[in-house]
């Protein structure tokens, strides 16, 4: 993988963000969209398979953001490899749009699911899992889930369903960026020893820097040593790459100024 490329497909995809939650011109979940730029630039960029040119390809890997308020990082990726043009992307949250607030299923957009309420993808992915070993059409399933959303009973329930079936092409993927709209997560309900969790319900677990796209790559790529679903705990920043929205829960959902605008892109203009 050339990890030049993608870190400056995620550098393209966080201008991206600023662009389009300053031409909207409303509050926009900024800080988890901001944050999960480098697992999906990683993804999109150096390991699902797909096609461009047919969305319906029964052999597409198939990504599924349950944690929908990240959508300016899942609409920014899907933009940048060619899903979505440029007139689409700019008609976010405008009259019409088909890109609004969180993801709607459309697959000539790339976009694979609809999700608002938190605490259902996982159970779709093993869904679209269970599927894919029937049909043996051999693409894999990656669902992307928040540290917080993890609080949701509904998680740890599929968390059990997808070991018992022994999903091996299931990988989960969890933005660890410690903040939900609430607050700090663990003054929410601290998750404790979140690893040995999964671990303990029978999942292949590891933690990893979820901005340095080597090691989400090698993550993502490297052959699992059990016949066990995955899961991946990406330690991460809310608001990464902007310095006043960086762990600050403000920017959980908040509508940008031109003056806000301009100072964020003059730091990522500097990098």
């Amino acid at each position: 993988m050339d990890t030049v490329k993608i870190d400056k497909m995620a550098l393209r995809m966080r201008k991206n963000i600023l662009d389009v939650s300053l031409s909207c011109k409303r509050s926009v979940h900024m800080g988890g969209g901001l944050s999960l730029v480098e697992i999906l630039a990683t993804l999109y960029g150096a390991v699902l398979k797909y096609d461009l040119h047919n969305p319906y390809w029964d052999e597409r890997d198939r990504f599924i953001l349950s944690k929908g308020h990240g959508v300016l990082g899942y609409f920014s990726a899907l933009h940048q490899v060619g899903f979505i043009d440029k007139d689409t992307f700019f008609s976010f949250q405008t009259n019409g749009s088909d890109l609004i607030a969180h993801p709607v299923m459309n697959l000539p957009l790339g976009i694979e699911s609809s999700n608002g309420s938190l605490g259902h993808g996982l159970s779709l992915g093993i869904g679209i899992a269970m599927a894919s070993r029937k049909k043996k059409t051999g693409n894999k399933t990656y669902v992307l889930l928040g540290d917080g959303e993890c609080n949701e009973g509904s998680v740890w329930e599929a968390i059990m369903a997808a070991a018992h079936y022994k999903l091996s092409d299931l990988v989960a993927i969890v933005d660890f960026n410690r903040f939900q709209s609430d607050g700090e997560s663990k003054t929410v309900i601290d998750s404790g020893k979140f690893l040995e969790k999964w671990q303990s319900f029978g999942w292949e677990a590891e933690e990893v820097d979820g901005h340095d796209v080597k090691q989400l790559y090698e993550a993502l790529t490297t052959k699992k040593t059990q016949d066990l679903p995955k899961v991946i705990i990406a330690h991460t920043v809310k608001g990464k790459g902007v310095s006043f929205m960086e762990s600050n829960n403000d920017w959980h959902h908040n509508r940008l100024t031109q003056a806000s605008y301009n100072n964020a892109m003059d730091e990522l203009e500097a990098l």
